[in-house]
């Protein structure tokens, strides 16, 4: 049987940026691609990232915040950390695994009611979707 290839997503929390960019990922490769997310400090699933992947058809709400560390005797294919936090930290990897770093901003922090965080999230999501479709899988997964 032969492997799929595999990609890390990492960022700080897995919280956010990370999990929407997991969840997108797969959404778009479909079975062919084997992937999942970490952070290098977990601390839970979004619940707006939960929405706002919901706004598109995507169901993470059974997704769950993981360390990096739980990786660490897993080989990856592609490791992407997407915010700078993730690169500065991120463990090494064997020399086979092509690193890409691409930084988003963080919209945990986003100020404001309710509405006000989901267009945060919304606009951060968006941007992560449009990288993955037009940068990621083209260019590095070679799609």
């Amino acid at each position: 049987m032969i492997e799929k290839p595999s990609v890390l997503i990492l960022c700080t929390g897995n919280s956010a940026r990370s999990q929407m960019a997991e969840g997108l990922l797969k959404h778009i490769c479909g079975d062919e691609f084997d992937v999942h997310s970490a952070g290098t400090r977990p601390i839970g699933v979004s619940p707006e990232s939960i929405e706002v992947l919901a706004e598109l058809g995507i169901d993470i709400s059974s997704n769950r915040s993981k360390s990096v560390d739980s990786f660490a005797d897993r080989e990856f294919d592609y490791v992407l950390t997407v915010c700078d936090n993730a690169r500065e930290k991120c463990p090494y990897f064997p020399a086979r695994t092509k690193l890409v770093h691409h930084a988003f901003e963080d919209p945990w922090f986003a100020e404001g009611g309710h509405e006000d965080r989901l267009a945060a999230f919304r606009r951060v999501r968006d941007k992560i979707d449009a990288y993955l479709r037009d940068d990621f899988v083209k260019t590095v997964l070679g799609l």
